[in-house]
């Protein structure tokens, strides 16, 4: 029966059918059943293992053979499963009753536990019956204990306090002290019995014995010193010992004892110094330190056994003779300020800033860190308590003015947390003369106004010829180093004094001398040659003007027509001509060359060393007032002075061209014959760039930059004049023009290579410097191009122009036209044709970008022709190169 169901279930078409398992199942199976067979992976490829059975025809030749193996494997699999279904047909009887029993063992497992447990419940409960009597008596132990430790602690007590009262009265501190010490630690352990009357008792009692002994105390210290000391070793050694007492007892005896003290030892340096007295005044000051230092000496030979080390007495004398001594000084000083004098001042504060560093060596500055202390308690309870005040700090409209406040203008003085970050004794007693110490600041004025008269008086003599010292390999002014030599004296100087206002009123004497040194010795020195209108003075209030000055000229030339608006430009031109011709200057001497490099030098050595300047004032000044020191108006100036110095030697080189251009826009170049070798004005040029940029270049070794920046605005100058000059030349033929072009071109080779002209090393010039030159040229050589063009049609030659020229104006093309040598009727035509091509390519250009951002919200905006704004831009900066 059981082999016909097996059979059954081997169907045929179960067999073939192809089952797939989850990759974690076929994982599984390798892991129980490896196996190294093809057949038995899941990925297998019949193709692939049939290709590995038979690689080659000839392998085919043992196909029978395989087939044969491979039935019989099948056979033997077939045979293997139908022994293992017919093996587990009976497992389905078997599991049941294994089953079963488990079902049984599990009932009899909980049988078991449930006895275990009480048994360990009723096992407990006699434990805890054993255990109860030992519990309570363990209670009673420890309450037995306490209570043994309580009444000694009160036996102890009770006869400390009898003890205490029979060594107070026979004055024995030192047995006293170490008593005193354990009885107090012994009160604290009655601390919460104090609702006790007994021993609430005690403790008044033994704050009685405290209070009786420090004024016992007090009295033995004030009956010892009635007169000038102890005079008994018995009496210094009793003192000592009831100084272990104050120790022990209330702080406040302590701090009486010492007060008292204290005073008393600095009673004979308030009358030998009192402001009636001669010594008191501030030449003297350093008797006041002998005294001091005498005292102190004194006090430690003689009493300095009484005190313990950690009192510091010695300090605390100092630090109150510090006070003592500011306070009369501040007075003294007040009264009598007219007989101070500069040297009187820092005679004063050397010595006193000399004593206070013997001091901070001396001594730690513990006494002035309780003091600090004493002063923070002191304000805590000061604090008022009334609730309907405002508390300080929380209104909001108060902060600005406290953050003002906490560093006052009139008096900034050192704290004492302050003192303690550095030296613990600096600034006790000198901060009394910060607010004297203009005195100081009116002297360095003084003497900086009297050094700045030698500075001119000595560059008058020297004339000509302007002295020059090497510093850091710049040729400046030796005036300049001794300027600021000056100044860091008195910024070291003033640094020992104060960091404070002071310094601030110093950084003020500091710019208003850079100021008149740039205005006195360097700005004024400046020789008049090579000056022409725009390069007289140089101001900031020019530039503004001359720009308001455009506005109202162009905002009328909007309203005007194009044809009125190129007849106003030419109005202006002839104007701006006229005033070019009256504008002629000498020209400087290699003297005055070397005169105004020495200046540009000197105003960059000053330029660089008062941004030093600058930070080592914000280094020194307090942190809450580096925010007000800025010398940038200082350095702005020398910046200034530099960039007049550039332009005046840019005026002079371009007053050197000017004859060769008016040579160049006088030369008849319609009658031109041939085209040669450059022209005789080239050459001229040519000659004075060789002439002028080699010396420039050797009195600015030292500043490379700024000789850089003079190529530069040269270049720029030179290449706007050489482009107003060409479009004089008119007419101008065809060879006329290309020999002008041949001309342009060697100019733009002569630029490129200024900077290095006659120089032994050739440098490359810097790559802005290039693109400028290039740039420039090209204009004028595309101008002679559209000059020499010659095309059949106007059309024709309208559209060269504006490729050539795509930037260009009415007006310039008027003027091509002038030196092409069109006549004026023709060229009306030629202007409305160039007027039309530009307007339609304008048109172009508007649709374009009306189409680029038709989506953005443009609506109501009118756009005023490209033309017309670049005619206007070209008449502004033609006005303010002109001006």
């Amino acid at each position: 029966m059981a082999a016909q169901e097996v059979d059954d279930f081997l169907d045929d078409e179960l067999v073939n059918q192809y089952i797939v398992f989850p990759p974690e199942v076929i994982a599984a199976i390798d892991q129980v059943f490896p196996s190294q067979d093809p057949l038995d992976r899941a990925d297998f490829n019949a193709v692939d293992y049939i290709n590995n059975l038979f690689p080659t025809e000839q392998s085919l030749s043992n196909i029978e053979e395989v087939i044969s193996d491979f039935q019989g494997k099948i056979h033997h699999l077939d045979s293997e499963i139908k022994s293992c279904i017919r093996s587990q047909s009976g497992v389905s009887a078997d599991g049941a009753a294994a089953l079963e029993e488990t079902q049984v063992a599990i009932c009899q497992l909980f049988a078991r536990i449930k006895d275990i447990r009480a048994k360990a419940e009723k096992s407990e409960h006699t434990v805890r019956e054993i255990t109860r009597d030992i519990k309570q008596l363990d209670i009673a132990k420890k309450n037995l204990t306490s209570a043994i430790t309580t009444l000694n602690h009160l036996h102890f007590l009770v006869f400390g306090v009898d003890q205490l009262e029979v060594l107070c009265q026979k004055r024995q501190y030192s047995e006293i002290a170490s008593l005193l010490q354990g009885v107090s630690r012994v009160m604290e352990h009655f601390t919460p019995y104090l609702d006790i009357p007994q021993v609430k008792q005690l403790a008044d009692q033994l704050d009685q014995i405290e209070k009786r002994l420090g004024d016992q105390i007090s009295n033995d210290f004030k009956e010892a010193f009635s007169g000038s000391g102890p005079k008994q070793p018995s009496t210094l050694t009793q003192l000592s010992e009831a100084c272990s007492v104050l120790n022990v007892i209330e702080p406040r005896f302590k701090r009486e004892i010492i007060r008292w003290f204290v005073g008393l030892q600095l009673v004979e340096y308030s009358h030998l110094f009192q402001e009636s007295e001669e010594n008191a005044w501030l030449d003297r000051v350093d008797r006041r330190y002998a005294w001091v230092k005498r005292h102190l000496l004194s006090f430690e030979e003689r009493m300095g056994r009484i005190f313990s080390q950690d009192w510091e007495m010695s300090e605390r004398i100092a630090v109150e003779f510090c006070i003592l001594t500011r306070n009369e000084l501040t007075k003294i000083m007040a009264k009598r300020v007219n007989e101070i004098d500069v040297k009187l001042l820092l005679f004063t504060l050397q010595k006193t800033t000399q004593f206070e560093e013997l001091l901070s060596r001396r001594f730690t500055g513990a006494s002035m860190e309780e003091l600090l202390s004493s002063e923070k308690s002191t304000k805590k309870k000061v604090e008022s308590t009334n609730p309907f005040e405002e508390p300080t700090g929380k209104n909001p409209f108060e902060e600005e003015d406290e953050t003002e406040k906490s560093v006052p203008i009139n008096q900034v003085q050192l704290t004492i947390t302050e003192s303690l970050t550095g030296s613990p004794f600096h600034g006790l007693i000198s901060r009394c003369f910060e607010n004297h110490l203009n005195i100081f600041v009116d002297s360095q004025d003084k003497n900086l106004a009297e050094l700045m008269d030698r500075f001119v008086a000595d560059l008058k003599i020297q004339g000509s010829s302007l002295a020059q010292a090497e510093i850091e390999g710049c040729c400046v002014l030796p005036s300049c180093a001794d300027l600021f030599v000056f100044y860091k004296k008195c910024l070291l100087q003033c640094a020992q004094l104060s960091t404070g206002q002071p310094m601030l009123s110093l950084t003020s004497v500091f710019k208003k001398y850079l100021r008149e040194y740039a205005s006195r010795l360097l700005q004024s020195n400046l020789p008049r040659c090579g000056r022409t209108n725009n390069t007289s003075s140089i101001t900031p209030v020019l530039p503004m003007s001359m720009s308001s000055l455009t506005k109202d000229f162009t905002r009328e030339l909007r309203d005007l027509s194009s044809g009125g608006a190129a007849g106003l430009i030419q109005n202006f031109q002839s104007l701006l001509k006229e005033g070019d011709m009256s504008s002629t200057s000498p020209k400087c001497t290699k003297d005055d060359i070397a005169r105004i490099c020495t200046i540009l030098t000197t105003a960059e050595y000053c330029l660089e060393t008062t941004q030093q300047l600058e930070g080592k004032l914000k280094e020194k000044v307090q942190p809450a007032l580096a925010d007000k020191v800025d010398l940038g108006s200082e350095q702005d100036l020398f910046g200034s002075v530099i960039s007049q110095c550039i332009q005046l030697l840019v005026a002079d080189l371009e007053c050197a061209c000017e004859p060769a251009l008016v040579t160049m826009a006088k030369t008849a170049w319609q009658t031109w014959e041939s085209v040669g070798d450059q022209s005789q004005y080239v050459t001229i040029m040519t000659s004075q760039f060789k002439h002028y940029i080699p010396f420039i270049r050797d009195c600015l070794v030292s500043s490379r930059k700024y000789f850089t920046q003079f190529c530069m605005r040269f270049v720029n100058a030179f290449m706007t004049r050489f482009v107003q000059q060409l479009y004089k030349c008119k007419p101008v033929g065809v060879v006329g023009a290309e020999q002008l072009l041949l001309d342009t071109h060697m100019l733009k080779t002569a630029l490129l290579d200024l900077p290095s002209v006659g120089s032994q090393v050739s440098r490359k010039p810097p790559a802005s410097y290039s693109k400028m030159v290039v740039k420039g040229m090209t204009r004028a050589e595309m101008i002679l191009k559209v000059v020499m063009d010659a095309s059949d049609t106007n059309s024709k030659y309208v559209a060269h122009y504006m490729r050539l020229l795509p930037e260009s104006d009415p007006s310039e093309f008027q003027k091509i036209l002038d030196m092409k040598g069109v006549r004026r009727s023709e060229q009306q035509l030629l202007v409305d044709l160039y007027r039309a091509q530009q307007s339609s390519q304008v048109d172009r250009e508007d649709n374009s970008n009306f189409s680029a951002v038709s989506g953005s919200n443009t609506q109501g905006l009118t756009l005023s022709p490209d033309h017309e704004s670049s005619r206007i831009k070209k008449l502004e900066k033609l006005i303010k190169r002109r001006l």
